[in-house]
């Protein structure tokens, strides 16, 4: 499987030295979203904080985008990456604020169920510990 931190750096370096019609831009935009879509969650979350210590704007907002787009859909149910993807699109202006705060009220809703079902305890007849005998 192709390394996704290596191909989301493609893109603005040809950016930086082609015009944006170029081939060369055509082929790493394709290669970085045949690359980010078949990438594990891990993969995509790690990608954006490499490239991204490197070069602030190395990764254009749409690559970020569709990059934590894609993570989120792998781990819908990971409150942490949620904040992370809705923190994400508040750095790119308005236009994706209401879609962050979807992901913001979603994720804290998941954390009221975890604790919810903290607090309840096992399900009845659930394993009670000790293990097999």
């Amino acid at each position: 499987m192709s390394d996704p931190t290596a191909a989301s750096r493609a893109p603005g370096r040809v950016l930086d030295g082609a015009g944006a019609e170029s081939r060369q831009v055509r082929d790493a935009v394709r290669d970085f979203v045949e690359t980010v879509t078949f990438a594990t969650a891990d993969e995509i979350v790690a990608m954006p904080r490499e490239v991204l210590a490197e070069d602030v704007t190395a990764l254009p907002p749409w690559a970020r985008r569709l990059a934590c787009r894609l993570a989120c859909l792998q781990r819908p149910g990971d409150p942490e990456l949620l904040r992370q993807a809705a923190a994400d699109l508040l750095c790119f202006g308005p236009d994706r604020d209401e879609q962050a705060e979807e992901l913001t009220r979603r994720a804290e809703e998941l954390e009221q169920q975890r604790c919810a079902g903290e607090r309840r305890g096992p399900p009845p007849g659930g394993d009670r510990g000790g293990g097999p005998r």
